[in-house]
Order: structure tokens, then C-alpha cells, then sequence
């Protein structure tokens, strides 16, 4: 039997090197990302790269204020992604609300619905700020201490509790009723579904 215990320190410094990006461009700070990808800042470099599919991401962006709309489909995106994921907090909109502090519709804590592994002040923050921020999660997961993926999985009574609170119990199955029936009327469409 191997012990894959000892390969940690290589598998963490190969998932380092290679870290696929979903980003929820929900504000301003998702103008960062254009300039981060080209060729002055060149995040590809480092063996990142955007992908849409939250399915084959490692690394999840927030970059910007959240709603209560909005932060049900991340939610959902987080938890499609495959173990294990990092979140990166991109302004101080997702840390404390940002200039919409007082705007009854922000969410000021992101971190009480979906664990934060590093968040980046600022607003928005420039450039570098976002490059040191992934590299602070970079220096994390070689050091195998980019845990959310795990806390959120101890503590899901937690975060379950903090978004129950917010959408009321059963907002997971209110929601997917409606894409659900549409995707089996699809099915059925397309023959592939039960006749």
C-alpha cells in the first residue's frame, strides 16, 4: 500500500503551478482581471489560467460587493467545485461591504456563508494587490494551509445555519425547481430523457 502522504509536498507544489480560475465578476473589481491575464501583469505565467466551468476550477475569484441574489449562485459555484478549492476575497466589498457598508441588500461577512482562505483590502485593489494576494495563496497551498475546502466541510453545520438564516430552510430545492424542470423538458426534447 503507498502512502500518498509522502508525495504531499509534490502534489501541493504541482497545485500551486497550475490553478484554474473561476472568477464571479460581481462589481468593480473584476475590471482587474483583463489587465492581471495580458501581457504587462501575465498571471499565465504562473500556470494560471480562466476557465468558466466551476468543475475544473481550483481557485475561485470574488471580486467584488455581494448580494443576496448573487451569493446563492456563489454558493452553488463553490460547491461544484472539485476538492481541493480556494476561495481569494478580491476588495473590501465581500470583507466588510465596502462603500455599500450600509446598504441593507450587501452581504459584509462572505466568510460566514463560504470559507475564505485569503482576502485582498482595497477598493478596489490595484493589480499588484491582486498578484500578491495569489501569490500569499500560492506560498498557502505549498504549506498545505489553504484549508477552507476542509473547514467547509467540518463546519458545514455552520455554514448551513449562516445561509439557512439568510434564505430561509430549503433555499437549495426552491431554487433548483426552477432549472430543473426545464433541463428535463430538455431531456425529453432531445430523446434523452425517460419516455
Amino acid at each position: 500500500m503507498v502512502d500518498w502522504r509522502l508525495y504531499e509536498p509534490l502534489i501541493n507544489f504541482a497545485r500551486k503551478r497550475s490553478m484554474w480560475i473561476v472568477a464571479f465578476c460581481t462589481g468593480c473589481g473584476g475590471i482587474e482581471m483583463p489587465p492581471l491575464m495580458t501581457s504587462r501583469y501575465d498571471l499565465e505565467r504562473f500556470g494560471m489560467m480562466p476557465n468558466p466551468a466551476p468543475r475544473m476550477a481550483d481557485l475561485f475569484l470574488i471580486t467584488g460587493y455581494v448580494t443576496p441574489k448573487t451569493l446563492k449562485r456563489i454558493i452553488i459555484t463553490y460547491e461544484m467545485q472539485p476538492d481541493p478549492k480556494y476561495v481569494l476575497a478580491h476588495g473590501s466589498c465581500p470583507l466588510n461591504g465596502g462603500i455599500y457598508w450600509d446598504a441593507y441588500n450587501a452581504i459584509k461577512h462572505l466568510d460566514k456563508y463560504i470559507p475564505v482562505d485569503v482576502a485582498i483590502a482595497g477598493c478596489m485593489p490595484r493589480p499588484e494587490a491582486v498578484m500578491d494576494g495569489i501569490k500569499k495563496m500560492m506560498e498557502l497551498i505549498e504549506t498545505g494551509k489553504a484549508d477552507g475546502w476542509k473547514r467547509y466541510r467540518e463546519n458545514y453545520e455552520y455554514y448551513k445555519k449562516n445561509q439557512d438564516e439568510l434564505f430561509g430552510e430549503g433555499w437549495r430545492e426552491r431554487t433548483a425547481r426552477r432549472w430543473i424542470p426545464w433541463l428535463m423538458n430538455k431531456k425529453k426534447e432531445t430523446g434523452g430523457g425517460e419516455q
